[in-house]
This record gives C-alpha cells, structure tokens and sequence, in this order.
C-alpha cells in the first residue's frame, strides 16, 4: 500500500478501493476510515478550498452496497488483526480514532445514505468497535426522510454529524462554498441535523487575496453561533481548522493561510459564545 500515511496526503486512491479510504486526520486525532460515497467526484456544492481535483456540480451514483460491506470488512480487518498500522501509520498515530462518511462531494446525495450506515453499524458491531462514526456534511440533504433515517441510525450508535459553517453572510457563502444560500436555511440545517444526532459546526477559515475575513463577516458568523447558544441547539461546539493542503479548484490563487495569532483570537471569539472550539492550525 506505499508509503506511511500523514496529514498531508488524503488520497482517495491509497487503498486501491472505490468506497473506502484510509487517513491520518489531523482534526481526529489519529486513523481515520473514510468511506466516499462520491467517486464520481460529485457534489452539490463547491467549495473554493476543496482538493477534490475534476470537481463536478452533482450527486452521488448509486451505491454497490456488497462492494461497500467487502472493502470495509478488508479495511476494518487489515487495522484491527493485520499489519496495517505498522507497516502504514506514523508511530504516533497508530490509533484507529473513526470511521467517516466523506469523501469526494456531498455525501448525504446518496439515495441509499440509510442503507450505507446500517452496513457501517453492522460491520462496527462484528469487529466489536467503540468509536465514533462520523460524518461530514454540508447539511443541504437533511429534509430528505432517507437522510434523517440514516441520521437516527447514527445517533444510537456513537455518531456524530460534522456540518460545514465556513460563513453565514450569502455573499460570502457564494464566494467561499460556491452556493447560493443565506444565514437562515443555513440555521435550518445546522438546527435540524444537531436535533437527530449529536454535531459540531466545522469551520475553515482562510485569507482570500491576502486579506483575512471582514470584520462584518465575522460578527455575522459569532452573532450566528450566539444565537445557536442562546436558543439552546444541542451542538457539542466547534471544530475551527485552515488550510492544510493545496486546493484543487480554480479560486486556489484567491487562497492563503490565516496567521496562527488570528485564528486563536477568532477561537476565543468563537469560545465567548459559550461552545468549545477545537482548534486546528
């Protein structure tokens, strides 16, 4: 399987399988086992920052299920009774810390998203694992009947929703997210989706043409989580990251890094609202 695994390198590809990918997260804290439900590098949204290279505006394809159930089963086997963690993963992360519904576009786009998570519930049980089953969301999919299904199966089996919240005012969102959508349906979401499963709002944060986000941005942004707070949404907090790996889109020359300094003083911004922020440089 190649070299050793780092934070830097999220290859879909590195297991040679369609469904199942591993990598060390950052954000996890260890190995992660993703499952891409988009390998046809579909999504709804486009986000500036994405490294999903020949991005296309669309949805998941169907999913081979049995195909899903077999290279998850390989995975799950090669971490939990095989050489993979030696042979594969850093010393100091050879952890297996979550399974992941992610990849390369939106995932809850698939017609058979309940069906792909009772396969996961089901494989987790037979390899007797205690870990979070994770998964990254824009939350656009949410009113879908299949979609909350899913979610309910998750919530009774240590899951967890990561639902992206990059910016909260519309012309930012177009800009960033490559969508058309304001602060309210954004609240109907992020709101929906933390009442069926335990969440935490994802936040990357970024300078466009050098300049870091305007100051009216950011008010919009706290003002949204103060009032997430205040209206008692059960969210578990923040998870607040930049950039780590090149994008592959074409507003990648618009993109740089924000300094550590600002980001920690946005997490405190972020902490006077009342929720914990996990903070990733």
């Amino acid at each position: 399987m190649g070299n050793k695994l780092n934070t830097h390198n999220h290859d879909r590809d590195a297991a040679g399988m369609t469904y199942v990918y591993p990598v060390v997260s950052r954000r996890a804290g260890g190995v992660s086992v993703g499952i891409n439900l988009n390998p046809n590098n579909a999504c709804n949204w486009h986000c500036a920052y994405c490294q999903v290279p020949e991005l296309t505006r669309g949805v998941a394809p169907e999913i081979d299920l049995e195909q899903l159930r077999s290279e998850l089963h390989s995975m799950l086997d090669a971490i939990c009774n095989g050489e993979f963690m030696t042979r594969r993963v850093a010393e100091d992360s050879r952890r297996l810390c979550d399974i992941a519904i992610s990849g390369n576009g939106e995932p809850t786009s698939c017609r058979e998203f309940d069906r792909v998570v009772e396969v996961i519930v089901e494989l987790m049980q037979q390899f007797d694992l205690h870990i979070p089953l994770r998964l990254i969301s824009n939350g656009s999919y949410v009113h879908k009947a299949h979609v909350q299904r899913g979610l309910k199966l998750m919530a009774a089996h240590q899951g967890e929703v990561w639902i992206k919240v990059d910016a909260v005012n519309e012309e930012a969102i177009r800009r960033i997210n490559g969508v058309k959508l304001d602060g309210e349906r954004l609240r109907q979401q992020v709101e929906t989706v933390a009442r069926i499963c335990p969440s935490w709002i994802q936040t990357c944060l970024m300078a466009w043409d050098n300049q870091p986000p305007a100051e009216a941005e950011i008010v919009q942004y706290v003002e949204f989580i103060s009032a997430l707070k205040r209206d008692a949404v059960p969210l578990r907090g923040v998870l607040l990251y930049g950039l780590a790996r090149p994008s592959m889109q074409q507003e990648a020359g618009h993109l740089q890094p924000l300094d550590a300094g600002w980001m920690k003083l946005m997490a405190g911004r972020i902490e006077a609202c009342g929720l914990k922020v996990s903070l990733s440089l």
